[in-house]
């Protein structure tokens, strides 16, 4: 049998298209390359966008602004006097975009305009902080991302 340029190219051509359906099957069926969805419920998250759109409208428009720094206790989070004195409940949410299993939440205590997240209860790196509160009129949300 006589080989030309012809055939390399289509065997070439073949081999490719081997390859890429080897790597598409795969990554789809190992349990290794599978990953989580940010949320778990996004399409109800997406509906209630605006409502969240508005909290945040409403916490940059106060007087004062949300600040955290990292302590040999944890996080710090100080809180200007006018959402200290106003906040009848609200929650802290903590969002570890690598782990799902690290998130966790705690209730908006706030003591002398300051609220501490536990160092025990964070661990290097990237987290989402999320704070939800209300005055029992308006609702407020402060996003922030952090490197602990």
């Amino acid at each position: 049998m006589k080989w030309n340029w012809g055939k390399g190219i289509v065997v070439a051509m073949a081999c490719f298209m081997g390859f890429i359906l080897y790597m598409v099957i795969t990554m789809s069926t190992d349990d290794n390359y599978s990953h989580d969805l940010v949320t778990e419920e996004y399409y109800a998250k997406e509906m209630a966008y605006q409502t969240e759109i508005d909290a945040e409208t409403n916490a940059r428009n106060l007087v004062g602004e949300i600040s955290g720094k990292r302590t040999p206790e944890g996080w710090l989070l100080t809180f200007p006097t006018s959402i200290s004195k106003s906040t009848n409940k609200g929650k802290v949410f903590l969002y570890r975009p690598s782990n799902q299993q690290l998130d966790f939440e705690v209730p908006l205590v706030i003591s002398e305009s300051n609220l501490l997240i536990p160092d025990k209860q964070l661990i290097d790196g990237r987290w989402n902080i999320i704070i939800e509160w209300t005055d029992g009129v308006e609702e407020y949300m402060y996003k922030k991302s952090i490197v602990y």
